[in-house]
């Protein structure tokens, strides 16, 4: 059992997710009708276009809360000033959302490249499984894929650009023959990101990528 502390948000007594109660229970999460695929918002629950016109390569993805304050806030704490705390919080709901969800066989926390590794000293989404993962015995895996030298970051790049930015970034020599890996991650806008790393994983054989995401932005327009 984890001691209490601080809560990230409000400062009051905080208990295993970082935060107190009050601000766990006010959390924007992921409920509502959406796609079955990209999870973005849809009405009934119908797959939306973006994933009609380009199926992605990866299968479905999970997601436990909404991109919106204060969850935009948490991340930016845990990528940008270092509170790995953050990291607890954001991966605590992710958790209660994987408990009906059947078990891959390797989870993978999105790879960053060695350049940005060594700039921030870790690998937010590592962190957010390493949490998330923590009661389902499930193997995590962070060496199967590399990722090529730093690019230019996505969220700086208008939503059309992304695909771009990311083609070729990932490397895996790995047997990943008939696998159902999990890919970890802290937010999900255009699923650019995912769709490469999806397209990679399954070239070295992969059967299925399910994304496990601990928070998704709202339709780009």
């Amino acid at each position: 059992m984890l001691s209490s502390g601080a809560c990230l948000l409000c400062g009051a007594s905080s208990g295993e997710s970082g935060l107190c109660q009050g601000c766990f229970d006010s959390l924007p999460f992921a409920i509502g009708e959406r796609c079955p695929v990209c999870a973005v918002s849809t009405p009934g629950a119908t797959q939306c276009g973006r994933c009609l016109k380009h199926p992605p390569a990866y299968d479905r993805v999970v997601v436990a809360l909404d991109y919106v304050s204060p969850v935009d806030f948490l991340i930016a704490d845990l990528k940008y000033s270092r509170k790995l705390a953050a990291a607890r919080a954001l991966a605590y709901p992710l958790a209660r959302r994987l408990e009906q969800e059947p078990y891959p066989d390797i989870v993978l926390p999105m790879p960053i490249a060695v350049s940005r590794l060594r700039e921030r000293g870790f690998n937010q989404a590592s962190e957010i499984a390493r949490h998330a993962c923590s009661g389902f015995g499930i193997r995590i895996c962070e060496r199967i894929v590399r990722r090529s030298v730093a690019r230019q970051s996505q969220t700086a790049l208008p939503w059309r650009d992304r695909a771009r930015n990311v083609r070729g970034a990932f490397d895996c020599e790995s047997d990943l023959d008939g696998k159902t890996i999990a890919v970890v991650d802290d937010v999900i806008t255009t699923g650019a990101t995912l769709n490469e790393l999806a397209r990679t994983l399954k070239s070295a054989g992969a059967d299925k990528v399910i994304g496990w995401i601990a928070a998704r932005t709202p339709a780009q327009r």
